[in-house]
C-alpha cells in the first residue's frame, strides 16, 4: 500500500498526432475537399439544373450542409490561433476568416448571374441586423439570465458603432438621395470614392485596434481573472497546423460557396421566394460560425470578446464587402444597387440607434438583449411581408 501512495501519479497522454487523431478532428476538411472534387468533376450541370426541382432541393441542402460545415472549421482553427495570438489580434483572426468567406460567395453569387441585382444590398443588410439585432440580443439575453449584468469596455464599443454607422449610412442609405442616377444607386465617381474611403477607414480602425488603443478592445483585469477560455487544450496544436488547416478550409470553402450561388438563385426564381431570402441566407451562413463563439462567450462572462466578434464582423462586413462588390460591379459591367427601401431603411437606422443606447452605460442586461431581438423579429416579418 505504502508503495501505491508514494507511486507518482502518471503524467497525462499527450495528444495523438497521427493519421487517426487528424481524421477524428478534421474529418469535414476531407468532406468538403471531396464535395468540392466531385462539383468540379461533375460540372455545373449538377448545381444548374433547375428542372427537377427535388434534385434542386437536394443539391442546395447538401451545399448548404457542407459550406456551414467548413466555415465552422474555419472559425474552430481560427479560434485556436486566437487563444494563441491574443486579444485584440484573436478575434480579429476569427473575424477576417469569416469575413472572407463572406466576400467569396457574395462575389460568386454576383457573377453568377445578373437576375439579382439586389443581392449584396439585402446580404450586407442582413448581416447588419443578424448579427447587430439577433446575435447581440440573444447574447445579452442569455448572458443576462446568467450573469444579471455585463460589462465591457465602452471606447472600443463606440469605435465599433461610430464607424459602422458611418459606413452602413454611407453604402446603405446615402444612395437613396443622390441624383447622379436615377433609383438608389451611385455614379462611377461615387462608386470609386465609396471603395477608397470605405477601405481607408477600415484600415485606420485595425490601427486603432491593434497597435494606437489595443486596451480598448481587451477585457479588464477583473474580467479576465473570471474568464474561462472554454478550448479543450488536449486539441490545440502548433500554429503552422492551426494555420495551414484554416487556408485548407477557406480552400473548400472558395469552391463549394462558388457552386452554392448556382442553387440558391435557381431556388428562389423557382419556388417564388422573396429575393431578400437570398441574402439572408448568404448572412446566416457567414454568421453561424461567429454567433456559436460570440454566444458563447457571452455565456462565460466574456462580453469584451463577444462584442469584439459580433460588432466587428459588421465592420468587416460593411469596410470590406461593399469595396469588392462595388469593384466586381466596376470591373464585370454589373450594376449594383445599395440603397435600402421600404421598411427597412427606419430598420436600419432604429436598430443603429438602439444599439448606440445598448453599449453606452458600461454593462448590459436582460432589458437590451429583449429590445434587440424584438427588431430582429421586425427583420423577419419584413421578409416575407414587406
Amino acid at each position: 500500500m505504502l508503495a501505491t501512495m508514494s507511486a507518482k501519479p502518471k503524467a497525462p497522454v499527450p495528444p495523438g498526432r497521427g493519421f487517426a487523431a487528424f481524421i477524428r478532428a478534421d474529418y469535414p476538411l476531407i468532406l468538403g475537399l471531396g464535395s468540392a472534387a466531385v462539383l468540379l468533376a461533375a460540372g455545373s450541370w449538377v448545381v444548374d439544373n433547375a428542372d427537377y426541382p427535388f434534385a434542386l432541393a437536394a443539391v442546395f441542402i447538401w451545399l448548404f450542409v457542407a459550406v456551414l460545415w467548413s466555415a465552422i472549421s474555419v472559425v474552430r482553427h481560427a479560434d485556436y490561433l486566437a487563444v494563441k495570438c491574443g486579444e485584440p489580434y484573436g478575434t480579429l483572426i476569427l473575424t477576417l476568416s469569416a469575413i472572407s468567406i463572406e466576400v467569396m460567395m457574395i462575389s460568386a453569387a454576383m457573377l453568377h448571374g445578373a437576375n439579382n441585382p439586389t443581392l449584396a444590398r439585402d446580404m450586407m443588410f442582413a448581416v447588419i441586423m443578424i448579427a447587430l439585432a439577433g446575435l447581440v440580443g440573444l447574447s445579452l439575453l442569455l448572458g443576462g439570465l446568467r450573469h444579471h449584468e455585463q460589462h465591457y469596455n465602452i471606447q472600443g464599443t463606440s469605435a465599433y458603432l461610430n464607424t459602422i454607422m458611418a459606413l452602413a449610412v454611407l453604402g446603405l442609405v446615402l444612395p437613396n438621395y443622390t441624383t447622379s442616377l436615377s433609383g438608389p444607386k451611385f455614379s462611377t465617381a461615387q462608386e470609386i470614392f465609396l471603395v477608397v474611403t470605405s477601405l481607408s477607414l477600415y484600415a485606420i480602425f485595425l490601427l486603432i485596434q491593434t497597435k494606437r488603443h489595443s486596451e480598448y478592445f481587451v477585457e479588464s483585469q477583473s474580467d479576465v481573472a473570471t474568464v474561462d477560455t472554454g478550448h479543450d487544450q488536449m486539441q490545440m496544436q502548433s500554429t503552422t497546423y492551426h494555420v495551414v488547416m484554416l487556408v485548407l478550409y477557406l480552400i473548400a470553402v472558395v469552391v463549394l460557396a462558388e457552386k452554392f450561388a448556382f442553387p440558391l438563385d435557381n431556388a428562389i426564381e423557382h419556388f417564388g421566394m422573396p429575393q431578400a431570402l437570398g441574402g439572408a441566407i448568404i448572412a446566416g451562413l457567414v454568421l453561424a460560425p461567429e454567433a456559436l463563439s460570440g454566444i458563447n462567450a457571452a455565456m462565460r462572462n466574456h462580453l469584451q470578446r463577444s462584442v469584439n466578434i459580433l460588432q466587428g464582423s459588421v465592420l468587416a462586413s460593411i469596410g470590406l464587402t461593399i469595396p469588392a462588390v462595388l469593384i466586381i460591379g466596376l470591373t464585370t459591367k454589373r450594376s449594383v444597387t445599395l440603397g435600402i427601401e421600404g421598411g427597412n431603411l427606419p430598420l436600419l437606422v432604429l436598430t443603429l440607434a438602439v444599439s448606440v443606447v445598448s453599449f453606452g452605460s458600461g454593462k448590459t442586461s436582460v432589458l437590451q438583449g429583449c429590445i434587440h431581438l424584438l427588431l430582429f423579429a421586425v427583420f423577419l416579418l419584413l421578409i416575407f411581408c414587406p
